[in-house]
Formats: structure tokens, sequence, C-alpha cells
């Protein structure tokens, strides 16, 4: 097989993403080798990761509450809607009781006293 029939071939089965690449080679007067070509399209699956990269970044937006009025006179001044506060209310994983941790627990303190463990350092209130 010649080299050129290897190119064009390799060329033929790359992906649609690398369209614009064989556009760019067939409008070149020069014919690539194969190691040419091989070194072209890592160069071009650089550049293809390069830009999907970009995109994530462009495409990461924020739901707002502004309208248009309000965006063009806000423009550059950097507001950003607050965000809601999720809170969590505190549960005991012993006693199953809300409003206190484990290590606060006079049930978990009492059951450490009767199996003959001593207290954590962090429940002596120290």
């Amino acid at each position: 097989m010649s080299e050129a029939f290897l190119v064009h071939y390799i060329l033929c089965t790359l992906p649609q993403q690398y369209d614009p690449f064989k556009i760019s080679y067939n409008t070149h007067k020069d014919k690539w080798s194969i190691n040419e070509l091989l070194t072209m399209c890592v160069q071009e699956e650089g550049r293809l990761l390069m830009e999907e990269k970009e995109k994530e970044i462009v495409n990461f937006t924020t739901p707002g509450k502004y309208k248009k009025k309000d965006q063009a006179k806000d423009k550059g001044k950097g507001k950003i809607p607050p965000q809601k506060v999720i809170k969590k209310e505190i549960v005991c994983f012993f006693c199953k009781k809300k409003g206190h941790v484990k290590k606060q627990c006079s049930k978990f303190m009492k059951w450490l006293d009767k199996k003959g463990f001593t207290r954590p350092a962090e429940a002596d209130g120290k």
C-alpha cells in the first residue's frame, strides 16, 4: 500500500470532530507523510480537548432573579444573587434525639461508664 493511500484512509476514519482538520489538510498543497499526519493529529486532539474545557467553563451559569433591565443597569457591578442556606438539624447517633451530638449525649456517657470505658476528651468540655 502506498503511503498516500494510508494517509487518505486515516483521514477518512477520523471522527466528525476532526472535520475542520480534514478540510485544512485538503486545502494545503503539501501532502503529509504518516509521521507528519500522526503529529498533526496529536496537536489537533490537544486543541479539541482545550476547546472542550473552554466550553465547560463558558457554559457554567447560575440562575438569577434579574430581569433584562436590571441586568443592564447592574452590569459590571459584580452582584451575585444570595444563595439559600440549608440548615440541618443536629441528631445524636446514639439516642437518635435532636439537639445534641453523640459526644454530648448523657445516655452515651452513662453507657461508657457502665462498660468501663473512659470518656472521650471532647466530652469533658475541654
